[in-house]
């Protein structure tokens, strides 16, 4: 019996876990980062889509796993108001991320991030992936490699607010 109240406390734990409540959410960091043509890509142009934020390298074995999920997601939940923007931290920069992202065929937005924005929002691993509300405040992270059905679930209750 007292096996059984622990495991459903933990169970508890577990589904408290995940997206904060409204009031408790804090914004993201407003940031203009460039894509790989040049152009522009700012957080604030997402404002009324749920986004999700993904902090990448291509040398990131967790990075490699989730990036199909999240261009499924892309894919699925686009017409509902879901952008995933994939911020690649490579070192080297465009130079290993454009063929990447060619070869995988990456259908969401991509950009190159920096240390200013490793700084801002305080990425010191990698994969991270943020949730985003309408808002623009950030309704989960996760660091490390994403329960991808976790994450779907979030993503799906985001969308019907």
């Amino acid at each position: 019996m007292k096996l059984l109240s622990i495991t459903f406390a933990l169970a508890s734990l577990v589904s408290a876990a995940g997206i904060t409540t409204p009031e408790a959410r804090k914004a993201a960091p407003a940031f203009t980062l460039k894509d790989s043509k040049g152009a522009s890509v700012r957080l604030a142009d997402y404002k009324g889509k749920i986004v999700l934020l993904n902090f990448w390298a291509t040398t990131c074995g967790g990075c490699k796993t989730e990036i199909p999920w999240f261009m499924e997601f892309a894919s699925k939940y686009k017409r509902q108001g879901l952008a995933v923007i994939g911020v690649s931290l490579d070192e080297d920069g465009w130079k290993s991320v454009i063929p990447y992202v060619k070869v995988k065929r990456i259908n969401y937005r991509i950009a190159l991030g920096d240390d200013d924005m490793t700084k801002l929002y305080g990425i010191e691993a990698m994969p991270v992936t943020l949730l985003i509300d309408r808002n623009g405040r950030i309704a989960d992270s996760h660091v490390g490699l994403v329960d991808r059905s976790a994450v779907e679930n979030e993503i799906v209750q985001l969308l019907r607010k």
